[in-house]
């Protein structure tokens, strides 16, 4: 008689099934085992571990962890005014509260990336930790189009000297493409494509060059456009939409 072998699911990182269970992405999960919020089989996890959910009982804060979610990508127009935030002690506007309850509270969905709270425009929200990681790690490329309105007008030198990418806090920064797009008597509008996102990087740059920002719309993110969606909507993305694109080296 054969003798028959049970199938053993692999073991996945803690990190990435915290994720995938709608908890945020890879790095907030990170910052919950370092915490000691996780557990496996009754006892701390720590960072690094594996664990196979089909096996393991892993617990978050004393809670089962909840089984993978739906992959789920949504495309938000974030009004000024709004954090780009899950939760905010100060009782301000968060962007979940835009969506209706059944997702902002049931899919495990948070921003991917971030626009202060003053800028506007395109804003990913996603439930899959690995499309968050591929958005927001600095080895990915993904290419980030603005519209900006600064005050003044720049002079060529000025925009040349941004195109070539400005230092912040003593670090260079990548090169940027810039165009002009408008001029009027004490403004000017500009689109700007840039790879990185540092804290408010366009804000600072423009104040430092001495053109200060009056408005910024984010308009696309890699190949995904804001389009015709109206300020303050969203719309659900189908997977061949998605970012795909490899790390480069």
């Amino acid at each position: 008689m054969r003798k028959t072998t049970a199938l053993v699911m692999p073991e996945e990182r803690l990190q990435k099934l915290i994720a995938a269970a709608g908890l945020g992405s890879r790095r907030h999960a990170e910052t919950l085992l370092r915490a000691g919020r996780v557990s496996v089989n009754g006892r701390i996890a720590q960072l690094g571990e594996r664990a196979d959910p089909e096996r393991d009982a892993i617990s978050l804060d004393g809670r089962p962890l909840r089984a993978a979610q739906a992959p789920l990508v949504l495309l938000l127009n974030k009004p000024a005014g709004v954090m780009c935030s899950c939760h905010d002690p100060e009782g301000r506007p968060i962007v979940l509260d835009l969506l209706p309850p059944e997702l902002a509270r049931g899919q495990g969905l948070h921003p991917v990336g971030r626009l202060d709270l003053h800028s506007r425009g395109a804003l990913l929200l996603s439930n899959n930790g690995a499309l968050t990681l591929q958005l927001t790690h600095p080895r990915f490329q993904h290419s980030k189009t603005y519209r900006i309105w600064v005050r003044g007008q720049p002079s060529r030198e000025v925009l040349d000297r941004w195109a070539r990418g400005v230092p912040l806090d003593g670090e260079p920064s990548q090169p940027v493409t810039l165009h002009r797009l408008a001029q009027q008597a004490d403004a000017t509008q500009l689109q700007l494509v840039m790879h990185e996102g540092r804290n408010r990087q366009i804000r600072r740059t423009a104040e430092l060059l001495g053109h200060p920002v009056v408005d910024l719309q984010r308009v696309a993110i890699g190949s995904i456009e804001l389009g015709e969606l109206p300020e303050g909507r969203w719309r659900r993305l189908d997977p061949q939409e998605w970012p795909q694109q490899d790390p480069r080296p």
